[in-house]
């Protein structure tokens, strides 16, 4: 099946599950990236201003989408939220163009975030920092105005090339800001680093340390069993209703919850998607409800929290407060038992190969959820309107 190309204001197709029923009053609006056919999209063989190529990272706002195209090593972004599937981006990052290929600048970036003074950042994953535009660039190919975790721009190795630090980074996958605090979600490094007033600009350490004994350990699940206080994976960071942070710990299939921002390396007093903070098992051949099988992405939305759970390819929704875990809306997917990519057909509108990032803008009308769809080679932009 053909994704469509969406005339201007035109309706998707589908906007129910196959069944006719609802996804919780969300429709899919329309489609940035592939439209090529056949049970999983295969990205273009040259990029284009038009494609993506196994995008994990996407930021919406009002008039703005900025998607990660991951695997094109750029970032591109829409000046404006597309109305119609296909619509070519207006910036390009990374390469001069649309058409240049390869790694450059970047190399497989993933997390991005526009600050409230309007400055862009990008986690730059696989050369192990950040890069920020103080303004949001509006001609291709324009150069960063800082890095955070190397000492110069030249500088692409894991933690700076020494022993990890409170100021260095292994593959930062994840970024984010929370009640004016800076989250990077520092993967490699199995740990989240908090800066209490920001973004970093001038080297400084964070101030904590989330997940580690102290800057210089890295081991997973700190070396033990998984508790309360470590990470596998930990890849996204999202803010609680009442105060503090969500992180997607994705190797413990799991969300591990902190009810107030930590100031410290502290255990997390909620979890989600487990029975207990011990707990990190996968369940691949069962029934997936109530469960997560690496939940890549998190983000708040105006009534709950939505999280992307990737190899069960769907995203789930919830309002709050968070009485356990027991989803109220699942996109992609017939019911919550179900986990197939592209629900083991071809690809449509409202199916989901590995989702990855996600991101959530509210609008005049409703809400609008941004999708990166990575195993589809797309960003799904999702709808729900009042009334």
């Amino acid at each position: 099946m053909r994704v469509q190309v969406l005339a201007p204001g035109q309706a998707p197709v589908r906007a129910a599950r196959p069944d006719g029923s609802s996804y919780g009053g969300w429709r899919p609006r329309c489609v940035l990236g592939a439209a090529s056919a056949g049970a999983l999209m295969l990205p273009d063989a040259h990029p284009t201003a038009a494609t993506l190529y196994a995008p994990r990272g996407v930021w919406i706002e009002a008039d703005r989408v900025i998607a990660a195209d991951t695997g094109n090593h750029r970032v591109m972004i829409w000046n404006r939220v597309p109305t119609a599937s296909g619509e070519d981006a207006d910036v390009v990052l990374g390469h001069p163009d649309a058409v240049t290929e390869g790694e450059g600048l970047l190399h497989l970036p993933t997390g991005l975030l526009v600050t409230p003074e309007g400055a862009l950042v990008v986690a730059d994953a696989w050369h192990h920092r950040l890069l920020v535009w103080d303004a949001v660039p509006t001609v291709s190919g324009t150069a960063p105005d800082h890095v955070i975790g190397q000492a110069s721009l030249s500088g692409v190795s894991p933690n700076a090339g020494g022993e990890a630090t409170a100021a260095t980074f292994y593959w930062p996958f994840g970024i984010a800001l929370v009640d004016g605090r800076f989250h990077v979600a520092d993967t490699g490094n199995r740990r989240v680093l908090v800066w209490r007033d920001g973004v970093p600009r001038d080297g400084r350490p964070a101030d904590v340390v989330l997940g580690q004994p102290d800057a210089t350990a890295r081991e997973e699940n700190r070396g033990d069993a998984p508790s309360a206080a470590s990470f596998r994976w930990p890849h996204a960071v999202a803010p609680m209703a009442g105060g503090g942070l969500w992180v997607a710990d994705a190797g413990n299939h799991r969300l591990l919850g902190w009810s107030a921002h930590p100031e410290g390396d502290v255990p997390a007093d909620r979890v989600l998607g487990q029975p207990d903070f011990s707990e990190a098992s996968e369940f691949p051949y069962v029934p997936q409800i109530d469960r997560f099988r690496f939940p890549y992405g998190v983000v708040a939305t105006s009534s709950g929290l939505a999280v992307a759970d990737t190899a069960n390819n769907r995203v789930l929704l919830q309002a709050e407060p968070l009485t356990g875990w027991h989803p109220t809306a699942v996109l992609a997917q017939p019911d919550l038992a179900a986990n197939g990519e592209n629900r083991w057909e071809a690809v449509a509108d409202d199916t989901l190969c590995w989702p990855y990032g996600l991101d959530h803008c509210a609008t005049p009308t409703g809400e609008l959820l941004a999708i990166a769809d990575s195993g589809n080679n797309r960003v799904v932009l999702w709808e729900q309107t009042r009334g």
